[in-house]
């Protein structure tokens, strides 16, 4: 198995002209080395976040260019292993996150994690649920920052992202130029505070391309059925169109109507939020897995 290290082999951008700096063939398993969001700089909280170097913020350890991929293909992601840190950093402050407009000045904490729990304080201890934050391929057009998610993937901050999931993104160039970072020991759905637990870590994925089948936005297959993902300029934006992402996935597949399927999904689907916090918002739709197989649906079939 093919291992990636984050020294100096990050980028802080999704971008076609990015060089590759590991080559891997379809259907290979590699294990990448991440930062954190902070890229490593928070020791513990005598770290003055004004201080730090906020131009490395966000990094995603990559890309790497997988043989046989190209555009209108489907790059398929098999998350098989996320390994973290054992501490993490949360932060907030003004003009970041829901409440950055009543935030005074920028307010981090330090937290240990033990037991497959983050020691909030003496009182509390917070169940993990490790994810990966920034997760995708090179885009269509232009540079996109590590922390802005759109159709490429990116800084998607959706907490179903986790071990043993399986993600699809379209295939914009060649190699598709994957790269991930951003680790989360733990996040709640909008990462409301502009954070979450932002840890260190390693991730064990499997990449394998999927020829002329292509998709427009990433998708989520996992034990609970499909869940498509759309980010947008606002909240309504995105989950209208993500919503009716759904629905047409449906109709294409199935001799429901536009009508029948609105119905099903208005009392079996799930339209949830996965981050209000970043330059672009995300949301998502979960189909449940028992509506896919009372209509034999395969994602990639």
């Amino acid at each position: 198995m093919k291992t990636l290290s984050c020294q100096s082999n990050v980028i802080y951008a999704f971008s076609k002209n990015n060089t590759p700096i590991l080559t891997v063939d379809s259907g290979e398993t590699i294990e990448i080395e991440t930062y954190d969001c902070f890229e490593n700089q928070v020791k513990s909280n005598e770290t003055h976040l004004e201080k730090i170097d906020w131009d490395k913020i966000n990094p995603a350890t990559g890309p790497i260019f997988v043989n046989g991929a190209g555009k209108g293909d489907t790059l398929k992601v098999t998350i098989n292993k996320i390994e973290i840190g054992n501490q993490g950093v949360i932060a907030t402050g003004n003009g970041i996150g829901v409440l950055g407009d009543e935030l005074k000045e920028m307010t981090m904490k330090v937290v240990p994690i033990e037991n497959n729990h983050a020691l909030f304080n003496d009182q509390l201890k917070i169940p993990l649920n490790p994810m990966i934050g920034v997760i995708g391929v090179a885009p269509e057009n232009e540079d996109v920052s590590c922390g802005t998610p759109n159709s490429h993937g990116g800084n998607m901050d959706t907490k179903l992202i986790k071990e043993g999931a399986t993600l699809y993104f379209p295939v914009f160039t060649e190699g598709a130029l994957f790269a991930l970072g951003d680790f989360h020991a733990a996040m709640g759905d909008g990462e409301v505070g502009g954070s979450g637990l932002e840890v260190p870590g390693k991730a064990t994925v499997q990449l394998e391309v999927i020829k002329n089948n292509s998709i427009k936005h990433p998708v989520i297959e996992n034990e609970d059925g499909l869940v498509f993902l759309m980010s947008d300029n606002t909240l309504d934006e995105a989950i209208s169109k993500v919503t009716k992402k759904a629905v047409y996935f449906l109709v294409e597949r199935t001799e429901l109507t536009i009508e029948d399927a609105t119905l099903l999904l208005s009392v079996a689907g799930q339209a949830e939020v996965s981050q209000v916090v970043n330059p672009l918002v995300t949301a998502r739709f979960i189909i449940p897995q028992y509506v896919l197989d009372s209509y034999q649906i395969k994602f990639m079939s």
